[in-house]
């Protein structure tokens, strides 16, 4: 992995949502609220909400599925996190056409590896959160409201300092070998 000054993309206004929060009760919907206070053109894709709780793994191959299908500049917010309120750092992928958004727990793994023009900054700067009145709750208070500054055009530079050690896990390729795969 190494870390390019990336062709940035310019924002869209269009935020993707990954998690395992399900549907119901209120967890998606106030993030969409945070979004929507802090850009009201916002508009949102709704990836899914129901992925296995705290399957890392399963929500990284959703969103490399399907992230490369919208247009340039899109806002991916995913937050599948087993570690919330841990140690465990916020980043802000940017890739040559999107914005990845998520916990440093391996979601970003396939991106990582198959993007040719990577930055990874982890998000430091407290004027892009909420004031949070807990610990648990970073879709809402941390990356809703990155996700929404960003979509309004505020440059990736401003959200923290350039990482080189995302973590990642490792991701099993088939291979063939003479009629067996």
């Amino acid at each position: 992995f190494v870390s390019r000054n990336c062709n940035v993309p310019h924002s869209l206004g269009l935020i993707t949502l990954l998690t395992d929060f399900g549907d119901q009760d209120s967890f998606v919907a106030s993030m969409k609220g945070v979004i929507l206070t802090i850009n009201p053109q916002a508009s949102f894709v709704d990836l899914s909400h129901q992925v296995t709780p705290h399957s890392v793994e399963e929500a990284a191959y959703v969103l490399n599925s399907c992230y490369r299908y919208f247009p340039e500049g899109t806002v991916h917010v995913a937050v599948v996190d087993p570690g919330v309120g841990s140690a465990r750092r916020p980043l802000l992928v940017t890739t040559a056409s999107y914005y990845f958004l998520g916990p440093d727990n391996g979601l970003f793994s396939y991106i990582l590896k198959d993007e040719d023009d990577v930055e990874v900054r982890e998000i430091e700067n407290q004027q892009y959160r909420l004031k949070s009145v807990g610990h648990t709750f970073d879709g809402r208070d941390l990356f809703a409201p990155s996700a929404a500054w960003l979509s309004k055009g505020v440059p990736a530079s401003s959200f923290g300092q350039v990482i080189h050690d995302p973590i990642r896990f490792s991701i099993i390729e088939p291979s063939r070998r003479g009629n067996r795969l």
